[in-house]
């Protein structure tokens, strides 16, 4: 396969997965991070980038079209809605909302001409959240809207698909963990399918959608939670 998949977040925990898989898949593949690491060809940071400079870095690392962006990092900033400030607020949406925004558009000569798609990694707090999640439910929320309304306005030419993970087991999740497994495990049993879901299984899913199999999937929103989203809590 002589396809190209940009891929932000490429450091991360899913990040990471998601470029070992796209490369197994066969895909030519250029990582987007705020950092160096291994995956990473491009540091930048997403929350003020200039797309002319952005762009001609992604030109020197392939001379490929752009098949598939995968607009996958994020900022999560977990505050009480009263105490987070103006500052927090525009750095979770300009990294969540806008910069995925500004990705799409400014690809969107090569996703038209390759007749590709656009793969946003939102989150299950895009419908259930709980407190202190205000800003990063709200720029997820607003994510799923900006798929929803792409692929109506640009379907015949290019597909826009949401996937939405709850609780992935990364290096990041199980520091919030230190010290504490209980309440790692409560977590895990919290989910019907009795354990969280692994970054591999999120970067799968996102080949499959990126695929010739996956066409008739448009403006979707799909969830990867182990069930968690269709369980019912109450004092019961």
């Amino acid at each position: 396969m002589t396809a190209l998949a940009v891929i932000t977040g490429s450091g991360g925990g899913v990040g990471s997965a998601l470029v070992k898989a796209f490369r197994e898949a066969g895909y030519t593949t250029v990582g987007i991070d705020r950092e160096r690491s291994e995956l990473t060809d491009i540091a930048c940071d997403l929350a003020d980038f200039n797309e002319q400079e952005l762009l001609a870095n992604l030109r020197s690392c392939s001379t490929l079209q752009v098949h598939t962006l995968i607009n996958n990092a994020a900022l999560q900033i977990v505050d009480a809605f009263e105490s987070i400030q103006p500052a927090a607020w525009r750095s979770v949406l300009e990294v969540n909302l806008v910069a995925p925004v500004r990705l799409a558009r400014m690809l969107l000569a090569d996703l038209r001409a390759t007749r590709g798609n656009v793969i946003n990694i939102g989150s299950i707090h895009a419908a259930l959240t709980k407190p202190h999640f205000t800003a990063y439910a709200t720029s997820k929320a607003a994510m799923a809207g900006f798929t929803r309304a792409a692929a109506v306005e640009l379907g015949q030419e290019v597909r826009f698909n949401t996937i939405e993970p709850a609780a992935i087991n990364t290096s990041m999740l199980r520091a919030g963990f230190d010290g504490a497994p209980e309440a790692f495990d409560a977590l895990e049993r919290h989910h019907p399918s009795a354990r969280i879901g692994t970054p591999e299984e999120v970067a799968k899913l996102a080949v499959f959608l990126a695929s010739e199999q996956a066409t008739f999937i448009n403006g979707a929103a799909i969830g990867i939670d182990g069930a968690i989203r269709a369980r019912l809590h109450d004092p019961a």
